[in-house]
């Protein structure tokens, strides 16, 4: 396949054409994500113009604080998935159940959705992202319930995240490596910008938020005296980068090399980040470029969920690095 000028549309129709395992609607269900994120990256960069930042002054169902470019990032992503017909529900961080967006033999899909990862930096003119992960409905129907999404993360049929910053852009995998496309004003299309994107195997970069250091296991503890004590036979000690927006590190981790982590801690003795919006589409992204993914003690794409919201500790970024955590 020839990259040069490529657009998402483009790349997506040949992924479906090449590969018998790619959805046939797959070009249809990004398209739809594509035209949300051209929304959204706008209305983010207007936000403080039109009274967009802040709170809201309630609390999502998983009991962070929501801002209203939360609520709008989900109603404009329920939005283009339901023009679609495609997609039978969506599951969000938003929401306190699987939500039904549209119904009839179409709808095949549910797309699990976390609107805008990282919308604390907003206010502070910090970028955004989306996260997505794209599910069949079970064979029992085009129902959108809760059975057809409470499976492990290998049943996911596409992934990728969405960047709103000095650029926009759009990251996906369908099975098939991973590819990255920055949106072009010129020609008002994605662009492909990053082919075949593979994560060095080691990187020189830790992403954790540190200020859990004394609540987190004390063989944690001992992992990050690891990374800073100095060897340069080992690449220690490691950089910090911690930005406080998952999706932020984990793609430093995809061009750089890194190594993100958020184990479990007192306030949250399961882990903080959620398994179908956020650490499951992350992981085939991640397992696709060549890294390694996983609760600490086990792979997350074969981690089955329990509920829409269920969270967990989440290790993430380049495979040596991941693999020399997982001992500690």
């Amino acid at each position: 396949m020839s990259t040069t000028g490529i657009t998402l549309h483009q790349h997506s129709l040949e992924q479906q054409q090449q590969n018998a395992h790619v959805v046939e609607e797959l070009p249809e269900l990004l398209a739809a994500l594509s035209r949300a994120a051209r929304t959204l990256a706008r209305e983010i960069r207007r936000a403080a113009l039109v009274g967009q930042l802040g709170l809201v002054g309630g609390s999502n169902p998983t009991g962070d604080a929501q801002k209203k470019l939360d609520i709008l990032g989900n109603t404009t992503l329920m939005e283009a998935l339901a023009e679609t017909g495609l997609g039978a529900a969506v599951v969000s961080e938003e929401l306190p159940e699987a939500m039904p967006v549209s119904s009839g033999s179409a709808a095949r899909y549910v797309v699990c959705l976390d609107p805008l990862d990282g919308s604390s930096n907003t206010d502070i003119n910090g970028p955004g992202r989306t996260i997505f992960g794209i599910r069949r409905c079970g064979a029992a129907g085009q129902s959108g319930t809760a059975a057809d999404v409470l499976g492990s993360g290998s049943e996911q049929v596409a992934s990728g995240y969405v960047m709103y910053g000095p650029g926009t852009v759009f990251v996906y995998t369908c099975g098939a490596g991973v590819n990255g496309f920055t949106w072009d004003d010129e020609r008002g299309e994605f662009v492909l910008t990053h082919p075949d994107i593979r994560g060095p195997r080691q990187g020189h970069y830790d992403s954790a938020n540190l200020g859990h250091y004394h609540e987190w296991h004390p063989h944690i503890q001992r992992f990050i005296d690891y990374l800073t004590q100095h060897d340069p036979l080992t690449h220690r000690p490691y950089s910090l980068h911690y930005t406080g927006a998952l999706v932020a590190d984990v793609h430093r981790s995809l061009l750089e090399g890194e190594l993100y982590f958020y184990p479990a801690d007192a306030e949250h003795q399961q882990g903080k980040l959620r398994l179908l919006y956020e650490c499951a589409p992350l992981a085939f992204v991640v397992e696709q470029a060549g890294g390694r993914v996983s609760s600490g003690t086990v792979r997350m794409l074969e981690i089955k969920a329990e509920t829409m919201h269920q969270r967990l500790p989440l290790v993430i970024g380049s495979a040596q690095d991941v693999a020399l955590y997982e001992p500690f």
